[in-house]
C-alpha cells in the first residue's frame, strides 16, 4: 500500500484563504520538475499530451498550484472553478477525514463518521470536501489565469480553465443561466481555449445540482456555447444511479451538440456526523456534504461505463474525463479500461503529488 505523504499540497489543517495565499505545499512548493522526454504520444480535443493524467477543479486554486502539477507531470489540470462575482468560502474546516465503507454505496442517503486523523494508506483515504466554491473574482482570477497561460509554457501539457454560474439576489432562471455564460465568456477573455463549466456541485447557494434537469443542462450548454465560440467546451457532472439512466440520457442527448468532453463525477454526498451523531461541520446546509477519496470510485467508474455506452449506441463525439477515487496507478488503469479517455485525481493527487511520475514511470502509458 502507498503511504501517505506527510504532507499534503493543500493543507486541510488551515483555512482557504491560508491555502490561497501561502500555497502550494509539500513536492509541489519544493522546485522539482519533472521531465517529459520525447513527443507527446496522447491526444486530447485534438490538443497533444505527453498523458491523458492530471488533477480536476478543487485543489488548484491559483497559478501557483497549478504550475507546481505541471512540474510534477501532472498533464491534464484544471484551474479551480471561478465565479463571476466574489464569493466566501464556507467556514473552516473545509476537509476532513471521515469514515467511510471501502466502497461507498451508490445509493444514498448515506451517513460517515468524522475520523481524528489519516488513515496510514492512500488507498483508505476519504474525505469530505465542503468548500461552496470560493471564488475572490474575476478581478484577481482573470489576470491570474492569463498571466499562467500567456507567460508559462508547458508544450504536452494543457490547463483547463473551470467556471460555474452564481445565483445573485433577484436573479431569474434566465439571469442564473446568462451568469453562466458571462463567466465563460471571462474565462475565454482570460485566454482559456478549453473550458469547464461546472453543473455538478449540490447546495451552494441555493443552485441545486443542475445536471439531473435536462431542459436546464440544455439551455446553459447553449447559452454558454453562444458566449464562448471556437473554445472547446467540457461539461462536469455528478453521479446518476441507475434508476436515473432515462434522465441521464436524456441529459447527454441535450448536451451533446454543444459540448467536446464530459467530465464526471464530482462527490458522493453523505450527511458527515461527529462521534455523538451531530453535525461534525459548523454552519447551516452542511450537515450533508460531498464524500472523496477511495470509496468513490466505483460510482466514478460506473459513469464512465454508462457514458461511453452511450456514445457508442448513440454516436456522439465527446470524449469522457474519468474522476473519483483515483488514488493509485491500477485506479488509473481501471479507468481507461472503462472508456476513460482522460482520467484526473484530486484527493489523490493532494496526499500523493508524485501519482502522475508513478503512472509514467512504468513500461507503458496507455
Amino acid at each position: 500500500m502507498q503511504p501517505l505523504s506527510s504532507t499534503p499540497i493543500y493543507n486541510p489543517d488551515q483555512t482557504f484563504d491560508h491555502n490561497f495565499d501561502h500555497g502550494p505545499f509539500g513536492a509541489f512548493a519544493d522546485g522539482l520538475t519533472y521531465v517529459n522526454s520525447g513527443l507527446p504520444q496522447h491526444l486530447f480535443l485534438g490538443i497533444p499530451v505527453y498523458s491523458p493524467f492530471g488533477i480536476p477543479a478543487g485543489p488548484l486554486p491559483n497559478a501557483r498550484y497549478v504550475i507546481g502539477a505541471l512540474r510534477s507531470g501532472f498533464d491534464i489540470v484544471v484551474y479551480k472553478t471561478q465565479r463571476s462575482i466574489e464569493f466566501a468560502s464556507n467556514p473552516f474546516p473545509n476537509i476532513v477525514y471521515v469514515d467511510a465503507p471501502t466502497t461507498l454505496a451508490t445509493v444514498g442517503p448515506h451517513q460517515v463518521r468524522r475520523r481524528s486523523k489519516a488513515p496510514s494508506s492512500l488507498e483508505r483515504l476519504a474525505i469530505t470536501n465542503s468548500f461552496g466554491m470560493p471564488s475572490r473574482g474575476p478581478q484577481i482570477w482573470m489576470p491570474d489565469y492569463s498571466d499562467l497561460v500567456t507567460a508559462a509554457k508547458y508544450p504536452g501539457q494543457l490547463v483547463i480553465m473551470s467556471v460555474v454560474g452564481t445565483i445573485q439576489p433577484g436573479f431569474s432562471q434566465k439571469d442564473y443561466y446568462d451568469d453562466f455564460a458571462r463567466v465563460a465568456s471571462m474565462a475565454s477573455a482570460a485566454g482559456a481555449e478549453v473550458i469547464e463549466f461546472n453543473l455538478s456541485c449540490p447546495n451552494v447557494a441555493g443552485e441545486g445540482v443542475l445536471c439531473y434537469t435536462p431542459s436546464a443542462v440544455e439551455a446553459i450548454c447553449r447559452q454558454v456555447a453562444e458566449a464562448t465560440r471556437g473554445r472547446k467546451l467540457i461539461a462536469k457532472i455528478g453521479y446518476f444511479a441507475p434508476s436515473a439512466d432515462q434522465v441521464l440520457a436524456d441529459v447527454v442527448g441535450r448536451m451533446a451538440p454543444y459540448i467536446s468532453a464530459i467530465s464526471a463525477i464530482n462527490t458522493v454526498a453523505a450527511a458527515v456526523e461527529d462521534e455523538h451523531g451531530n453535525q461534525a461541520l459548523p454552519g447551516e446546509g452542511r450537515r450533508t456534504s460531498g464524500i472523496c477519496g477511495a470509496p468513490i470510485k466505483s460510482a466514478g467508474l460506473s459513469m464512465v461505463q454508462r457514458l461511453d455506452q452511450l456514445r457508442r449506441s448513440k454516436g456522439y463525439k465527446y470524449e469522457i474525463i474519468g474522476v473519483g477515487g483515483v488514488m493509485t496507478p491500477n485506479d488509473y488503469d481501471e479507468y481507461r479500461a472503462a472508456g476513460a479517455d482522460v482520467v484526473q485525481s484530486a484527493t489523490g493527487a493532494m496526499w500523493d503529488p508524485h501519482l502522475a511520475a508513478r503512472i509514467k514511470s512504468r513500461k507503458q502509458l496507455h
